[in-house]
Formats: structure tokens, C-alpha cells, sequence
């Protein structure tokens, strides 16, 4: 059973067909009222906000029309955004607020396929989607009933999926730092004209929930912080210290005293990594347990360590001890 319910009118023009729209939604409300009499969703409805504008003229007939809803109007929300992705991260965060994992999604057919790649992108597998096709087309043509869940199998092209990534890409990169600003703490063991370095704090990034947040650089199919986040979230790190987001590589952590020794077949899973190798960026995540830097200025040579179990600090030095020579 859903949790909650999203129906995007997102793509309707809701000038030109504005009755019609009207009596649509009229009509897939009464259903949802209808098939959870006993313990209604959350409903949201997700529509487009003309730029500039802080409230749209459509939003307000939107509203007209819930009112009259009386099972679900303590939980149905309109959404008016000018971009796809500012609609459906800002639905995801009320859904996460709420704790909410299963959602049905009403919308025209055509959208199904779009509306796939962008879940791909802002959710992860912690979320279960179903989808409904209410029988209209992007123009507003041909209002029907609901229809029964479709299963066909859609794809975009190439090119419109580049398009979603951008317009993902570029409302994540507009929101702001939360938490305060992006922090970088340096060590004064390491020399800093020879290895860039630093600690990053849980400020500056725009990771929301609560155990994540802010600055999370770990994405997990069993978390609700989505790759996309993670990835700016890296990006802004990037910019700030001065490396390339494109050749950084962390650890993939098992809690044991595997190491990768970059240059070298890599492991599927290690606690730390080796090199001497210039221009590329390592890192070790920490929570609970400890990130570790080794760096020795003669050879050129540095490490990172996901240091948790005792043997996990000794193997890494002596890796760095037997690859590069390196005396710690």
C-alpha cells in the first residue's frame, strides 16, 4: 500500500485546459479518497511555477480544488516549481521529513520514461515507486480516467538524458551551504606545497538528513542520500581545495587490512590506498572510526587509511614502506 501519492500535472498547460485539469484532478482525488478510506497518503501534487513568480495563478486553482477533499486535505501539498528537479527533490525532502518510502506516481504516459531517469538520479533503493497512467498527454489532450498501472518499457534518447542530468546538476549546484560554510582543517605535520591536504567537517554541504548531514560523501543504496547529492557535495569540496573531482578516489571500506596500491589492479573492496602517482586526489571516509593521511615529502609518496581494527594502520605503513621506500 502507498504511503504517499504524487500526481504530476508538471507538463499540463494549465492555461489552455484549465477545466479540464480541474476535473482530472477532481476525479483521481475521489479515487485516491475511495481505494484509502481507511488511512489516506500523503498526496502531492506537482505542477509548474512560471519563473519569477512566487506563487503562480495555477497553483491557486490547485488549492481551490483540494479544499473540498476533506479525508485528504490535512495531507495533500502542491508543488509549484520551475524545473522538474526542483520539484521532485523538493517533494523527496517532505517524503524523508515524513519517513515515507512507497510511492505511487499518477502522470501522463509520456512522462513515465523522463520521470524514471530522474528517480534514478534524486532517490536511491530505499524508495519503491509505482506508476499510474491518468490518460493524457503532455498538451492536455484527450482526459480520461485513471488507467491501470502501465508496464511498458520506455527509454530516452541519449541527448534528453544528458538534458535531465543537467538540469539536476544545475539545481543542486543553486542550493545553499547548510550547516554553515565548507571547512577544511590542515595538518601542520604535512607540507602543504608538496601534498594538498585537509580534513573536510560535516559543514558546507547540502546533504539534509539528519544522520547525513551536511557535507556527505558516501552514497549508499541502503541510505536516502542519492548519488547526485553526494557527487556535488564533491564538487564543491573540489573547488574549494583545489583538485579535480574526476581522478578522486576513496576507499571502498570493509573493515579489514586490505590496500590498494594504485597503479595496481584494484581491489572490491580496501581500507586503504597508496601512491606516488601526481595529480589525483585520495581519501578515507570517517564516522565512527578514523581517517588517517600518510605522507612522506622525500619519496613523493602519500596514503589513506579507513583506520577502524588495530592492524589496520601498521598494514597501511607498510605498504607504504614496501612500495616506495618510504621510513615511518
Amino acid at each position: 500500500m502507498a504511503e504517499a501519492v504524487l500526481i504530476d500535472l508538471f507538463s499540463l498547460q494549465m492555461n489552455s485546459q484549465t477545466n479540464d485539469i480541474q476535473k482530472l484532478l477532481c476525479s483521481m482525488l475521489e479515487r485516491i479518497e475511495e481505494r484509502f478510506s481507511a488511512s489516506a497518503p500523503f498526496v502531492y501534487i506537482m505542477c509548474y511555477q512560471t519563473p519569477r513568480s512566487e506563487r503562480s495563478s495555477e497553483q491557486d486553482l490547485l488549492l481551490k480544488v483540494i479544499s473540498s477533499f476533506q479525508i485528504l486535505k490535512k495531507g495533500i501539498e502542491v508543488v509549484c516549481k520551475t524545473s522538474t528537479a526542483a520539484a521532485l527533490y523538493t517533494i523527496k525532502q517532505k517524503l524523508d521529513e515524513k519517513d515515507l518510502s512507497i510511492i505511487k506516481i499518477i502522470l501522463p504516459v509520456q512522462r513515465k520514461a523522463l520521470m524514471e531517469v530522474f528517480i534514478d538520479h534524486l532517490f536511491t533503493a530505499v524508495y519503491q515507486f509505482q506508476f499510474e497512467d491518468f490518460g493524457v498527454d503532455c498538451e492536455g489532450n484527450n482526459l480520461q480516467q485513471i488507467a491501470e498501472p502501465q508496464n511498458d518499457i520506455q527509454t530516452l534518447p541519449a541527448h534528453e538524458m544528458e538534458l535531465i542530468r543537467n538540469e539536476i546538476q544545475t539545481y543542486l549546484e543553486s542550493l545553499p551551504d547548510l550547516k554553515g560554510k565548507l571547512t577544511i582543517l590542515k595538518s601542520s605535520l604535512i607540507p602543504g606545497h608538496i601534498f594538498l591536504h585537509g580534513f573536510t567537517t560535516r559543514t558546507g554541504g547540502i546533504s539534509y538528513i539528519p544522520t547525513l548531514s551536511s557535507f556527505n560523501l558516501f552514497s549508499s543504496s541502503k541510505r536516502r542520500d542519492p548519488k547526485a547529492v553526494v557527487k556535488e557535495n564533491l564538487r564543491r569540496l573540489a573547488n574549494a581545495a583545489g583538485f579535480d573531482s574526476e581522478t578522486f578516489h576513496s576507499v571502498k571500506v570493509n573493515h579489514a587490512s586490505d590496500v590498494w596500491i594504485m597503479g595496481k589492479p584494484q581491489p572490491d573492496s580496501y581500507d586503504g590506498i597508496v601512491t606516488n602517482q601526481k595529480d589525483v586526489t585520495i581519501a578515507a571516509p570517517g564516522a565512527d572510526c578514523i581517517p588517517v593521511l600518510f605522507a612522506d615529502p622525500v619519496k613523493k609518496a602519500c596514503g589513506a587509511a579507513h583506520s577502524d581494527y588495530p592492524c589496520t594502520t601498521p598494514l597501511n605503513l607498510s605498504e607504504l614502506y614496501q612500495q616506495h621506500g618510504s621510513i615511518v
